[in-house]
C-alpha cells in the first residue's frame, strides 16, 4: 500500500479515526485529524504553535476556545447535504474542547501559526459556493477558509464531485514557491463516498515521474499530496466528497496545470 493513502482506524479514547501530523506525513505544514464522537462525548484539542480550524462535518457539537462558547455548531446529516458545515477558527496557542450534542464527525485542520487573530465562528454565509468545470469535469466547491478570510497558514475547501466526473482536473500542482507563478502548498484530501461502499481513484505524479502513484480510495481515506499533480476520478454511481486542507510558505493558492493537459482549458 502506498504511503500517500491513509486509512481510517477504530476510534481512540478521543474519537480519532484519522491522525496525520507533519512528522507522520514527512512534510512541514499540514496536520489533519478526524474525530468521530458519540453523543455527549467530549474531546480536548491542544496543539502549541499551530492554528486550528475545527470543522463539524456531520452532526452537531458545542465548541469552546479562548473563553468563548459556540453552541450547536454544524447540523448536517451528511457531507453530501447541500448545506455548509460548522467551523471555528482557533489561533495558535489557544486550546479548545469539542462536545458532541449528537453523534458527529469533526475535522481538526491545523498548520503553523504565531497566535495572531481571534477565536471566531466562521459564518456559513461567508462560505462561498462555486461551480467549477463543465460536462464531466463539473463539480461543486465550498470555500470554508479561503485566502480572502483571515488566518495564518490554513486554506480549507470542500468539494462534491458527481459520479462519473473528474475533479482537480486538468491536473495541476502547487509545489514550488515561484512568485506570482506558483505557491508551495502541501495538501490533504479527506474522501467520503455516497453510497459508502463505493470507491474513487486519485493519481499523484510529478513531471519527471519520480513520484507517480495511482490509488483507489474508499470511504474515509485520506490522500497526502506532498508535491506533484493530483487529479481525482469518481466512478459512475458514486458521488465523491472531499475536504481539502492546504498550507505552505505563503497563504495563496497559485497553481500550474500539467502542460500536457492544459489544452483542455482551451476547449
Amino acid at each position: 500500500m502506498t504511503d500517500l493513502r491513509v486509512r481510517p482506524q477504530a476510534p481512540d479514547a478521543d474519537g480519532r479515526v484519522i491522525n496525520i501530523t507533519p512528522e507522520s506525513a514527512n512534510w512541514s505544514y499540514v496536520g489533519f485529524e478526524v474525530r468521530a464522537l458519540r453523543a455527549g462525548q467530549s474531546t480536548h484539542v491542544a496543539m502549541p504553535g499551530r492554528e486550528l480550524c475545527v470543522v463539524v462535518l456531520t452532526g452537531t457539537a458545542d465548541v469552546s476556545a479562548g473563553g468563548k462558547m459556540f453552541k450547536g455548531i454544524g447540523g448536517r446529516a451528511s457531507v453530501f447535504e447541500d448545506k455548509a458545515p460548522g467551523a471555528i477558527y482557533v489561533p495558535a496557542g489557544v486550546e479548545c474542547a469539542v462536545t458532541a450534542v449528537d453523534d458527529c464527525e469533526v475535522a481538526i485542520c491545523n498548520a503553523p501559526g504565531t497566535g495572531a487573530g481571534q477565536v471566531r465562528s466562521i459564518a456559513q454565509e461567508r462560505m462561498s459556493v462555486e461551480a467549477r468545470g463543465q460536462g464531466t469535469n463539473a463539480r461543486r466547491v465550498r470555500n470554508i477558509l479561503p485566502e480572502t478570510e483571515p488566518a495564518e497558514s490554513l486554506l480549507i475547501t470542500e468539494v462534491i464531485t458527481p459520479g462519473g466526473h473528474w475533479s482537480s482536473y486538468p491536473p495541476h500542482r502547487h509545489d514550488e514557491d515561484s512568485g506570482n507563478a506558483m505557491t508551495l502548498l502541501e495538501e490533504t484530501y479527506y474522501h467520503r463516498l455516497n453510497p459508502p461502499q463505493g470507491f474513487a481513484f486519485q493519481r499523484v505524479y510529478t513531471d519527471d515521474r519520480s513520484l507517480d502513484e495511482t490509488m483507489h480510495v474508499e470511504d474515509g481515506d485520506v490522500v497526502l499530496v506532498p508535491r506533484g499533480y493530483h487529479p481525482v476520478g469518481a466512478p459512475h454511481g458514486y458521488d465523491l466528497y472531499y475536504l481539502n486542507v492546504m498550507a505552505g510558505q505563503r497563504r495563496n493558492w497559485i497553481f500550474h496545470n500539467d502542460p500536457e493537459h492544459d489544452w483542455l482549458m482551451k476547449r
